[in-house]
């Protein structure tokens, strides 16, 4: 699914020696590190706090590098590295480390700018590079100073009146400060999804029994009832710290019908100051129809209670696929109390794989984890997810270890999703992949 990862397409940025030298400077030694594995987030307008483009913007944050490299606290990523093996990994090399520690020890020299490698060019205010399409809200949402904000949704038309692939696509917040998370769904022409609300203009789902339906359980529902209500709900983009945009391998894509509209869930977190938000879509289409069609799915679950002070408390979830499809990547997803989880696969024949095993999981960092291409999954293999939560004091980011926490779409409630991507051939119906087939009844004589 995100083919992109931190540096991808610099050779030129990659460190120039196999061991580090005696004296490090910045644009020898440190500037190729930092290019490779750092600028892509530390750059203006991106996600991270501060820039790491020259030497000047780096010089007073050396020591902090320093600690942060010792203590693999950055670049983050979290996967085992004993299980799977991931193109976007985004562990640093010890050499890499060491070039970064040694220049901090050694007072963090500048060096000669003629040793520095090109600046990399990166596409103002886009990662996946320049859109061809850009998508935004028409108004924008106003954002309270406090209090707790539901989930709210804009549809959008995208315009299209014929089918298009897309290959790249990008959603940017238009205010950081106050979204925490945005999902843009694809909702078809013939799709019922949330019909009952205006286009254009930002709303909050009213409650169904007793309980507001969010994006992801209103995708899984509409999974299950794609006979009635075509395909709608699919997930195309979105935006969470540290996840990376959707930039697909050559010869995959993503349908966007003619006439599709997409839904936004906008996750907004006050602050202590009132704000506005305008997010946009960026898309990027594929210039030749794909072979594969790239599908974002999700073993999950909604119904567990989590019990007060249980210190490591498990939660499974489980999708079963019908048709032989490819694993791309996989996405572990809880809240605060999220404390590890595994993501394994149990083929036809019984056998069981794991697959990604995050043994600390941390809520401030979505990341997925990108599997090298070809990882086949015969029809009839189940996903399977399982997600343990730290609901005890001892868990410093826990909101009330004394209540006991069930499914939610706030941070202080739980979620238990382990999103997974995967290929299917692009002339298969997607329903086909989550709905078994019937044999067809025998034919009898007259």
């Amino acid at each position: 699914m995100r083919f992109l990862f931190l540096g991808i397409g610099l050779t030129a940025a990659a460190v120039a020696a196999n061991r580090v030298p005696a004296e490090v400077t910045f644009h020898k030694d440190v500037l190729p590190v930092l290019q490779k594995n750092c600028q892509t987030c530390h750059r203006p307008g991106e996600a991270a706090p501060m820039s790491l483009l020259s030497y000047k913007d780096a010089r007073p944050w050396a020591k902090a590098m320093r600690e942060a490299v010792l203590s693999r606290r950055m670049p983050p990523w979290f996967a085992d590295s004993n299980v799977g093996h991931f193109t976007n990994d985004r562990t640093l090399s010890q050499i890499e480390v060491e070039t970064l520690v040694n220049w901090a020890n050694q007072g963090a020299r500048e060096g000669s700018l003629k040793d520095a490698p090109a600046p990399v060019k990166f596409a103002e205010g886009w990662i996946i590079g320049q859109p061809e399409t850009v998508i935004e809200m028409p108004t924008s949402v106003e954002i309270p100073a406090a209090g707790t904000i539901e989930y709210t949704y804009v549809i959008i038309p995208t315009g299209l009146t014929e089918d298009r692939w897309v290959q790249r696509a990008e959603v940017r917040p238009g205010n950081r400060l106050l979204v925490h998370h945005v999902i843009a769904f694809v909702r078809e022409p013939k799709s019922k999804w949330m019909r009952e609300y205006p286009v254009g203009e930002p709303f909050i789902p009213k409650k169904r029994g007793g309980e507001a339906r969010s994006g992801e359980n209103q995708n899984r529902n509409e999974n299950r009832n794609r006979e009635d209500d075509g395909f709608g709900g699919e997930f195309l983009t979105g935006f969470a710290p540290g996840s990376p945009p959707e930039i697909l391998r050559p010869g995959q894509g993503k349908l966007l019908k003619a006439g599709s509209e997409l839904v936004l869930q906008l996750h907004y977190t006050a602050n202590g100051k009132v704000g506005s938000d305008r997010t946009k879509v960026g898309i990027i289409f594929a210039k030749e129809p794909p072979v594969q069609r790239v599908l974002t799915l999700a073993a999950a679950n909604n119904k567990f209670v989590i019990p007060p002070g249980a210190a490591s408390h498990a939660v499974d979830g489980a999708i079963t696929l019908h048709a032989d499809s490819e694993l791309i990547s996989m996405l572990p997803h809880m809240h605060l109390r999220g404390k590890s989880m595994e993501i394994r696969a149990v083929y036809p024949t019984g056998e069981k794989e794991a697959l990604v095993w995050v043994p600390n999981y941390d809520f401030s960092w979505q990341l997925w984890y990108q599997l090298l291409p070809g990882k086949k999954l015969p029809k009839g293999t189940r996903i399977e997810a399982t997600g343990t939560f730290d609901n005890s004091a001892n868990n410093k980011n826990n909101p009330d270890p004394a209540k006991e926490v069930r499914h939610g779409d706030q941070s202080w409630e739980e979620m238990m999703m382990g999103f997974f991507d995967v290929a299917i051939d692009a002339r298969m119906n997607p329903g086909d992949l989550l709905r078994e087939k019937k044999p067809a009844p025998a034919r009898t004589e007259d």
